[in-house]
């Protein structure tokens, strides 16, 4: 073999090396986005599911029996929080009544076996203003629900929020 047949098999060496190389990154970069995909639809099904079965709860302790018709009738926000009232557990979704029960619940979901996911609720009293919400320190007719999902097998947390109503209708 002459000097001018190795120059160009190594140069045909190195572009079969470079065409490798490209194709394992773009194999790699796939599958990494499939994954990241997949998690996140699992946390949103995690996070749909509890605020699904928070907005099935009375908005309010108070209006879990009588309707309600002034806002200082509502729960004091620094009053919210998992299972506060009597007969709820703080760890027992189940056992909760209304909707802002679920402010400050924290989970760690493992019952899936490809990943962990961390869970956190917050409640908050929210007004419209200028056709966004803002959240407000004083009580109003509407609460938002922020959910927010982390786990170290996705890049970003998925963060849900839901705004729950009362009506009172004369």
């Amino acid at each position: 073999m002459n000097t001018g047949q190795m120059i160009l098999t190594a140069g045909a060496m190195m572009l079969i090396s470079i065409l490798i190389l490209t194709i394992t990154t773009t194999q790699l970069t796939t599958q990494d986005s499939m994954q990241n995909s997949k998690f996140g639809v699992l946390a949103i099904s995690l996070g749909s599911s509890i605020l699904e079965m928070a907005t099935q709860k009375a908005f309010d302790e108070n209006s879990t029996e009588d309707a309600l018709t002034l806002t200082n009738q509502l729960t004091l926000s620094k009053d919210f929080g998992a299972g506060k009232e009597s007969g709820e557990y703080k760890d027992s979704l189940h056992t909760w009544d209304d909707y802002d029960d679920f402010h400050g619940y924290t989970n760690v979901d493992t019952t899936m076996p490809s990943a962990f996911f961390q869970i956190a609720c917050t409640v908050e009293y929210v007004e419209p203003s200028g056709g966004a919400l803002v959240v407000s320190a004083n009580r109003t007719w509407h609460k938002m629900m922020t959910v927010t999902i982390t786990s170290p097998s996705m890049m970003d947390p998925v963060i849900l929020r839901k705004v729950f109503s009362y009506w009172n209708l004369p």
